[in-house]
Formats: C-alpha cells, sequence, structure tokens
C-alpha cells in the first residue's frame, strides 16, 4: 500500500523489503529482494518518473555555478537509470548509493566527499536519515519540506525545489 511505501522510504532497497514483507523465510526474502531490484530498474527505464516542478531548470541553474552529485540509499543501477531516462545525466559529477557498496548513507557521504576532495558541501535531502548523514560527516544540511519525510531539526528549510535554487544561486555576500 502507499502507507507501507511510505513507512520505508529512504532506506536501502533490502531493508524496504525485509520490513514490508516480514515473515517470509530468508530464500523467499532474498528472491524478493532481487527480484524487485531488477524490476524497479525495468520500471524506471520503460517509464521514467515523474520530476518535482522546477527540478529540471532549477539544477540547470545550479550546475552553473556547483558541482552537483547524488547519495543514495537505492539499489544498483537505479541511479543510471533514472539520470539516463530523465536526461539529466549531464548535471551531476558523481554518485554513491547503498547497491554499489553495501554501506549507509553517512559513510557513502563520506566516501563521496573523500573521492571528490569536496571542500565545502552542502548536503540537501529530504528524510531525517539524510540529515544524519551530514551531521556524522559535519557538512551543513538542507531540509526540503516538498520530499518524503520530516526533519524537525533542520535548520536550513524550503518548501519548493525552487525555493532552494533562488537561495543556493543568489549574489555572494547576500544572506
Amino acid at each position: 500500500t502507499a502507507d507501507d511505501v511510505r513507512s520505508v522510504t529512504g532506506l536501502s532497497h533490502a531493508e524496504c523489503i525485509r520490513r514490508v514483507f516480514h515473515g517470509l523465510p530468508d530464500a523467499q526474502m532474498e528472491a524478493l529482494i532481487r527480484g524487485t531490484i531488477e524490476e524497479d530498474n525495468r520500471v524506471i527505464a520503460d517509464l521514467g518518473g515523474d520530476l518535482y516542478e522546477g527540478v529540471r531548470e532549477g539544477l540547470a541553474s545550479l550546475r552553473e555555478r556547483y558541482r552537483l552529485y547524488i547519495v543514495s540509499n537505492c539499489q544498483s543501477g537505479y541511479i543510471e537509470t533514472f539520470l539516463k531516462t530523465s536526461d539529466l545525466g549531464s548535471c551531476f559529477s558523481d554518485h554513491e548509493c547503498w547497491g554499489n557498496t553495501g554501506l549507509s548513507k553517512s559513510e557513502n557521504l563520506s566516501k563521496l566527499i573523500a573521492r571528490n576532495d569536496l571542500r565545502v558541501p552542502l548536503f540537501v535531502g529530504d528524510m531525517v536519515g539524510d540529515h544524519i548523514a551530514a551531521r556524522d560527516n559535519g557538512v551543513p544540511f538542507a531540509f526540503v519540506e516538498y520530499g518524503f519525510g520530516e526533519c524537525p531539526d533542520a535548520q536550513l528549510r524550503f518548501a519548493t525545489f525552487s525555493d532552494f535554487v533562488h537561495w543556493a544561486c543568489r549574489p555572494l555576500g547576500v544572506r
């Protein structure tokens, strides 16, 4: 159900399946995890996805000023498939995910920061787990309220992606 999906959004693919389909024998659980990874990637490749309003234009503006990256708890192949079907691949310099490493979002953020020698990163996310990953890495966090989760402790908050882009692309020195 939609409530089931919301209850696991932000977790790794395998953890989502384990929580929603708890009680299955291990062999069936592993088969379901493998099968749904393949099916998720196939559906994204076939149908694409709907972008939030202002995302395509906002990413174009952001990439003129910043290098952009993705850190996710998704499975291998999902980011690549999304970037191809959305035609947004040229916006991003690198990405990392649970499916590639088996690591937590905090650990993957750390790997991406080190690999790209990022000096002053900002992590933008829509879940408490994103805020935790930023905090674990000593990185400022911007919470986008239009996403999937809540984050009551976030200091930087944006109602829309366009609001975030406007803030991020303001003239230097303007606060």
